[in-house]
């Protein structure tokens, strides 16, 4: 039997996603198409009146701006956002980890304090934009001269960025800069690490003392080493007494309840919500369920999805908390003139997706169905187990700096419009929502989620692939963004508070 070009998502939905290019005349779903559907995008499978909602995973996603008929094209020419989600269905339960899997281990680094890292890198993390290009000529030097001799390091990472002076040393910027850059300096993926400032500066190295005992964790200020050239001589004498500490590390198995996963979407499409998504939330219920920790976060792009996690909170103090990031979100956009619906980019439209709700719906496939067990702000530092939601941005850069310095020691990234991405010191696995793009675009994916919805694959059964390369990544496998070399750049902390 020749495999159907579109999927309804859910038995209550009044639109079908096309999965291939629908030609107008075809029969979908015993209606004959009006025009022309691009894959991913949405067509009516009833009449829809003007002013009624348009429902997909069962879920409403707006409301239309004309008369729809069975067979249109529906998109934002005929749809907008409406802030009147439905009730939560009731959960399905989650994806369960066998025996067998609970009992799985990787291999990893034991640190000093008992925690388990996936990566043993050496940091090299600028306190102020200042000392930025210092820090990029020490890792250079340090990759050249020193890594060579040591097969144990992953590498020397700079961690640079554009704050740290001119801007107010209280109040929420430098709160969540200090914040983000402690959870850098004390990451499990850094064996060693060392910071540098420039002396003058609003964020100042006392503020993070020596983030550690012994030699593995040092600072200095370019100012008192004598200039930019000076810095980087002295610090080559600390990171090869760093890196002789940092080398001694070995691979030992430990439990898979020690992974830490931040969850990420990116240059979402159609898809994205029918595939990659939903496979990487049976992952993370996977991982949940054998005593690891998943972190879903970009407030922004789960907004009018938020019920459904609301009513998956173990406690009414959990529930809370997530209400409380979403209500300061509407304030925080309307004071500065902007809407929330304005999220999804010209990208994510072209791919098919026209409302926040809609693209918000499918985001929240990735926390899968696990009880929600914790609520974290930005760059906190995550001590829960299971399914937890961390308060960001939906600007991926931003979003995942943050569930890094949270201690995610590996993310995944799922895109449809082909998100390059890398996260250093985690490992980022890139996963594709449909088969063109994994084609086009192999060399930076990790794994292809199109099949879905080709009927080559199951959701359970690509979730369980993406589960399993986790454990593989968590144990030395090299992701496509690290073996280009991803993760120098992506460091973007949240930029809150006035520039002064």
């Amino acid at each position: 039997m020749d495999k159907l070009p579109w999927i309804i998502l859910s038995a209550g939905d009044n639109v079908a996603v096309a999965t291939a290019a629908i030609a107008p005349g075809s029969t979908v779903a015993g209606i004959e198409t009006r025009e022309k559907i691009d894959p991913g995008h949405k067509v009516a499978i009833a009449d829809i009146p003007l002013g009624a909602a348009v429902v997909k995973y069962g879920q409403a996603i707006g409301r239309t701006t004309a008369e729809v008929k069975a067979g249109d094209h529906v998109h934002s020419h005929n749809l907008h956002f409406e802030n009147d989600r439905l009730a939560a269905t009731a959960n399905s339960a989650p994806e369960m980890a066998t025996g067998e899997d609970r009992a799985r281990t990787f291999m990893g680094y034991r640190r000093a304090d008992g925690r388990a890292a996936t990566r043993n890198y050496i940091g090299i993390i600028a306190s102020v934009n200042c000392s930025t290009t210092v820090c990029r000529a020490i890792a250079d030097e340090a990759n050249r001269t020193i890594l060579p001799h040591y097969d144990g390091i992953d590498g020397f990472v700079p961690i640079v960025h554009d704050q740290g002076c001119g801007m107010s040393s209280t109040g929420d910027g430098m709160n969540v800069l200090h914040r983000t850059l402690a959870g850098y300096t004390r990451h499990v993926n850094f064996g060693g690490v060392l910071m540098i400032g420039l002396g003058c500066e609003v964020n100042q190295l006392t503020l993070y003392g020596q983030s550690g005992a012994g030699a593995s964790k040092r600072h200095f200020n370019i100012q008192d080493a004598g200039g930019s050239r000076r810095a980087v001589e002295r610090a080559m004498g600390m990171l090869r007494e760093i890196a002789a500490d940092v080398g001694k590390e070995k691979r030992v198995p430990m439990s898979i309840g020690e992974i830490i996963i931040g969850l990420q979407c990116g240059g979402s499409d159609g898809f994205s919500g029918i595939t990659a998504n939903p496979a990487l939330g049976v992952a993370a219920d996977l991982l949940a369920a054998a005593g690891g920790t998943a972190i879903l976060s970009e407030t922004s792009e789960i907004y009018g999805a938020e019920h459904l996690l609301r009513s998956r909170a173990v406690s009414d103090d959990v529930a809370k908390k997530l209400d409380e990031k979403i209500a300061w979100w509407e304030d925080y956009v309307a004071l500065h003139g902007a809407s929330l619906d304005n999220n999804p980019s010209p990208g994510n439209k072209r791919g098919g997706l026209t409302t926040i709700l809609e693209k918000s719906l499918g985001a929240v496939a990735k926390g899968g169905r696990s009880p929600l067990t914790a609520v974290y702000g930005y760059a906190e530092r995550v001590t829960a187990s299971g399914l937890v939601f961390m308060d960001t941005p939906g600007y991926d850069p931003v979003s995942a700096t943050g569930q890094v310095a949270g201690g995610a020691n590996m993310i995944a990234f799922t895109t449809g419009r082909g998100s390059c991405f890398g996260c250093r010191p985690a490992p980022s696995l890139k996963l594709s929502s449909n088969s063109a793009l994994y084609a086009s675009m192999e060399e930076d994916m990790d794994i292809d989620c199109g099949t879905i919805a080709s009927g080559d694959a199951t959701i359970s059964g690509k979730g369980r692939e993406i589960f399993e390369l986790i454990v593989d990544t968590a144990s030395g496998k090299k992701t496509k963004s690290e073996l280009f070399g991803y993760g120098d750049n992506e460091f973007v902390p949240w930029h809150l508070g006035a520039t002064l």
